[in-house]
């Protein structure tokens, strides 16, 4: 399995997308360029240019027509994916951190940082099928959660919005009304900051990783904690294999850490674990930083991670991958 190494940052990477055919990949990183790539090859197929400070997450579209980016400028914006072109500009009073496009594309959730007097809010937007006719008015404006909010993404249906972030509590919120209807547990739940959520394929369970060097597995109806992953590092990234029962995990030491270590000693590669047992089985060495970015493609068939570095390191497995014996 040779990498092919992606050089289109020059800061590190915060966020990696693939859209749902499995053809593009989009990558936002602290430039201010979110960039799309040939999933197959990895070649860069352009930038969207617009943001003035980092750009901290991103989603596509079911038809891969629209792009939404966050960023710390206080913007989210909309763009046209093929062209480049920027759709529209939703202003906030702080950063933008996380950005999810619901089921059918009508509305998005995009979550906000404290900052000053402005507590950390997740805010659900329409999204107009015609640009001309979108505005940037919140259906729906969600407070409470301490500090920051890393992820929001939408539950089965577009019924109900999962967060996590920085009080480690990981919440289901109803998209109609705004109540809380679920929190993880203290006990069960993780201890520090929630970097990372992905959910599985279809959506029946949901992944975090934290700086409390651990993942969890969650059921997504009723947030019941079905596995943990333990590591021996803080985990930025988590993803989870569409095709076979992996999990892959992605950290390492703080970035202010990383100049005082061998990049071995870093453990700076991506570990996978066995889903249902909870084992390590193996992992991908490479980047000279922290793991910031994982993401499986579609296919399950490659997969690709984004690092401190500013690489984006794209794999694609080899046959026997998906004879493993375990």
């Amino acid at each position: 399995m040779r990498p092919i190494l992606m050089k289109g940052h020059e800061r590190p990477l915060t966020f990696l997308k693939y859209n749902r055919d499995g053809d593009l990949l989009f990558s936002c990183a602290k430039d201010l360029n979110p960039t799309v790539w040939f999933a197959d090859n990895g070649e860069r197929l352009g930038t969207y240019r617009g943001h003035n400070g980092a750009v901290w997450c991103c989603d596509v579209s079911r038809d891969s027509m629209r792009l939404i980016t966050g960023s710390a400028d206080q913007t989210a914006k909309l763009w046209n994916v093929q062209t480049g072109q920027q759709l529209f500009s939703f202003n906030f009073d702080s950063p933008a951190r996380a950005v999810d496009f619901s089921v059918g594309d009508k509305l998005a959730v995009i979550t906000t940082d404290p900052f000053m007097e402005f507590p950390s809010a997740i805010h659900v937007k329409r999204i107009a099928r015609n640009p001309s006719e979108q505005t940037g008015e919140s259906v729906l404006l969600l407070t409470g959660p301490q500090g920051r909010i890393n992820r929001a993404v939408w539950g089965p249906l577009n019924k109900t919005i999962i967060s996590a972030g920085e009080d480690a509590v990981v919440r289901i919120w109803d998209s109609e009304t705004g109540k809380l209807l679920k929190e993880s547990d203290k006990e069960t739940g993780h201890k520090k900051t929630i970097t990372s959520l992905t959910k599985s394929s279809d959506g029946s369970h949901f992944l975090t990783g934290s700086l409390d060097k651990s993942a969890r597995l969650w059921d997504t109806r009723t947030l019941t904690l079905i596995k943990t992953y333990v590591t021996e590092r803080p985990v930025n990234a988590v993803t989870m294999s569409p095709l076979l029962d992996h999990v892959v995990l992605g950290g390492g030491q703080d970035a202010s850490a990383v100049t005082t270590t061998d990049h071995r000693a870093g453990k700076f590669e991506a570990k996978f674990y066995d889903k249902v047992l909870q084992e390590e089985i193996g992992g991908v060495k490479g980047h000279f930083g922290p793991i910031n970015a994982l993401a499986f493609n579609p296919d399950g068939k490659s997969f690709s991670s984004g690092g401190e570095d500013g690489y984006v390191r794209l794999h694609h497995f080899d046959p026997d991958y998906f004879n493993i014996k375990i």
